[in-house]
């Protein structure tokens, strides 16, 4: 048997096609170990971190060069561990690697970039291209771009098959339609991880994949480009020139402009950089990507001045026009981008038109952010800004809208799925999307400066136990005394900002309460994922257009009473249900969790009392402080630190009543001591040598605890609090 090769493409980002080449890695095995070949040009490293080889790969590496490791079931071929080395990384060093491999070798090639120079060995000899498809109808818009691409570049269509993977479980169109739509046939239906029959279908995918044979090289598939993109193999030790030095009397420029005001000055207009073409250094707009945004806000606008686009975001849930409306977008941008002479290829132009559609028909130049998984906050305000947070770091974005009409389209989509709407009298928002994300929208008159956009987002995978504790979080001290204190059905409160964790702090201690248990979770937007089997699930609802229907978190509260649970974790407490979670933690519903915005445990104590006021009762201040004495059992104080990360700043136990005052002791804080030279934070979790009141709790109920786990001391030392 020859060597066969697999190509797997994606047609849009979070289609889970690095997923499912890895899948195939491990299945492909008959006639040896197969090599995955990580065609990244990007430079995530995604396989050398999921097969653990990192460390393998960079020793068998010269810089800017592919690399070869064994790694359990296969090899790994990583073509570039960096996104600099992206833009040198020669085809004919690949060759160099392959050539020695047995003659029956398979390649199962992740080629997000399917064209670039580097992977015109695995291309031009591709048995298959595996093309994954989302069974959306923004996916299905995407892989008809990409055939169209494989098509130009001379692929066969018998080379080309489908895979459907519904990586959150959604389906807008099966197999047979996807097939019937793009004229391939459909090979894989893979569900989400979840469902039961996922590993069933990736064994039956690969099964399906090993029948086929050996083909010949694809002798007329067009060529890609000659060189790497930026076509300097030395540019990183390249020195930079000398700026030129500026005509007196003139104003600084950008790009073409620039070079036009410098030849009418008489002066010659000086290069951008390498950087600069390839990464967008420097002041103003000038590199690739800035200018590639530009061409994009110009053919976005004038599709606007074509299609209706206002009409079409209130028929977003039609299939059957929102069919019509792909067709039309997908006539008008092949035209549009046609006729644009600043696109420097042909793969250039092919992903400027697939961008272009995806934010047509999709969220406009935020549609990438919501595939990244990386991006956990996206920020859009007015026209000009589009900020978005990864690793709790706040970075503004080249994206752009066209206009504060685009905004409204926009948030019109998002809105439309989930029957709200946002309009004058109604400028403000908040909504919930399918997969958890929550969305804020505000527009004029309440939003001065324009429209404004909040999608806080929520990946598949939530932080647990083990996460919190690889990255600092919490320390296993801090983890054995919550588990203990969520065993013995203690009553504790997360504290903290906005941003700040709380919600995935009470998510990660959820898991720690016994399966057996009943639970009702209680929120205003539905944020908590719990593993336990028996859990009831209660979301509050904001009133309708005339005022009515409204759910309050406090009616859902008293419902739950009724519901005979074992515990009741309330998402967030902001309200008079402050009074209600009170009385249920202190009529037998012991064991409840729940979050609240302050600054400190203290201030937490203070903002429950405060809320309780909200509720409308006129209770004397001592008996609110006496019902949080005896409902409170520890508090948890959540910080998100100047460098992005988020720490359990301080450990308090409530501890019961001296006078008017409530008595607080604190358990273990982390002590801040400084940042590092990158600006990461320096410092310690300290214990304050108190033992905890609550020991005698575990004790009774038989959990096991180190009493020494803070470096306790016999003696207990009180902390007093009041409200101010």
């Amino acid at each position: 048997m020859s060597r066969r090769v697999f190509v797997v493409v994606g047609t849009k980002g979070g289609c889970g096609a690095t997923t499912i080449t890895f899948e195939l890695a491990k299945r492909m095995t008959e006639g040896g170990s197969p090599v995955l070949v990580d065609g990244d040009l990007g430079g995530r490293r995604s396989h050398a971190v999921t097969f653990d080889v990192i460390d393998k790969l960079d020793a068998n590496r010269v810089s800017g060069s592919p690399a070869l490791a064994w790694a359990q079931q296969c090899s790994v071929l990583e073509l570039t561990s960096s996104y600099e080395d992206g833009f040198v990384v020669k085809s004919e060093l690949i060759e160099n690697i392959v050539a020695p491999l047995p003659a029956d070798t398979t390649f199962i090639v992740d080629a997000p970039q399917p064209f670039a120079a580097p992977l015109r060995w695995f291309v031009t000899r591709a048995s298959r291209f595996v093309v994954v498809v989302e069974p959306t109808l923004l996916g299905v818009s995407a892989t008809q771009q990409m055939l169209s691409a494989m098509t130009r570049f001379g692929v066969p269509s018998n080379r080309i098959v489908l895979v459907l993977n519904s990586r959150d479980g959604i389906y807008e169109m099966n197999a047979r339609d996807v097939s019937a739509t793009l004229g391939v046939k459909v090979v894989g239906d893979i569900p989400q991880k979840r469902d039961r029959n996922y590993v069933k279908a990736l064994n039956s995918l690969a099964s399906e994949l090993q029948k086929v044979q050996h083909l010949e090289p694809l002798p007329d598939l067009r060529p890609s480009a000659s060189s790497p993109i930026g076509g300097m193999p030395d540019v990183r030790s390249a020195p930079e020139p000398e700026p030129s030095e500026p005509v007196a009397g003139s104003h600084a420029g950008t790009g073409a402009s620039a070079h036009a005001e410098a030849s009418a000055n008489g002066h010659a207009a000086k290069a951008p950089t390498t950087a600069q073409r390839i990464f967008g250094f420097g002041s103003g707009r000038t590199g690739a990507p800035a200018l590639r945004e530009d061409i994009k806000a110009d053919i976005h606008a004038a599709m606007m001045a074509r299609i209706d686009f206002a009409s079409a975001a209130r028929m977003y849930t039609d299939e059957k026009k929102m069919a019509e409306l792909r067709s039309q977008v997908m006539d008008l941008a092949n035209e549009l981008v046609a006729a644009r002479r600043d696109l420097g290829s042909v793969e250039e132009a092919s992903q400027v038109k697939q961008q272009i559609i995806e934010e047509a028909l999709g969220l406009g130049p935020i549609e990438v952010f919501m595939h990244d998984p990386t991006v956990t906050e996206i920020m859009v305000n007015g026209v000009r800004e589009i900020y978005v947070e990864r690793a709790g770091r706040i970075e503004l974005t080249p994206k752009r809208f066209v206009d504060a009409k685009q905004i409204r389209l926009v948030i019109e989509r998002v809105l439309a799925p989930l029957g709200r709407r946002i309009d004058e009298s109604t400028p403000m928002v908040d909504a919930r999307l399918p997969d958890g994300s929550r969305v804020n929208a505000t527009i004029e008159p309440l939003s001065i400066d324009g429209p404004t956009l909040t999608i806080r987002r929520f990946g598949t995978h939530r932080l647990g136990i083990k996460e919190l504790l690889d990255i600092g979080a919490i320390t296993p001290a801090i983890d054995d005394f919550l588990r203990a204190s969520v065993q013995a059905r203690l009553n504790i409160v997360i504290s903290g900002g906005t941003g700040s964790g709380k919600t995935t702090m009470l998510n990660a201690l959820s898991s720690y309460i016994p399966s057996y248990e009943r639970i009702l979770t209680i929120e205003d937007a539905a944020e908590l994922s719990l593993a336990q089997p028996h859990v009831v699930r209660l979301e509050g609802r904001p009133p309708n257009l005339e005022g009515r229907g409204e759910i309050k978190i406090r009616d859902c509260l008293r419902n739950a009473l009724r519901m005979r649970p074992d515990r009741i974790v309330v998402g967030e407490c902001r309200g008079g249900e402050a009074l209600d979670m009170l009385q249920a933690m202190n009529t037998g519903h012991d064991g409840s969790l729940t979050t609240v915005h302050a600054n400190t445990a203290r201030d937490a104590l203070s903002r429950i009392e405060t809320m309780v006021l909200m509720a409308g009762f006129d209770l004397p201040v001592r008996a609110i402080r006496e019902q949080i004495s005896s409902a409170v059992d520890v508090v948890v104080q959540i910080a998100r630190m100047s460098d992005g990360s988020r720490k359990a700043i301080s450990v308090c136990e409530v501890i019961g009543m001296e006078g008017d005052v409530v008595t607080m002791q604190e358990l273990v804080k982390f002590r801040q001591r400084g940042l590092d030279p990158e600006g990461k934070v320096l410092g310690a979790f300290e214990s304050t040598g108190v033992q905890p009141t609550c020991l005698a709790r575990f004790g009774e109920m038989g959990i096991d605890f180190d009493p020494m786990a803070f470096g306790a001391a016999p003696s207990v030392a009180k902390t007093a609090w009041s409200a101010r």
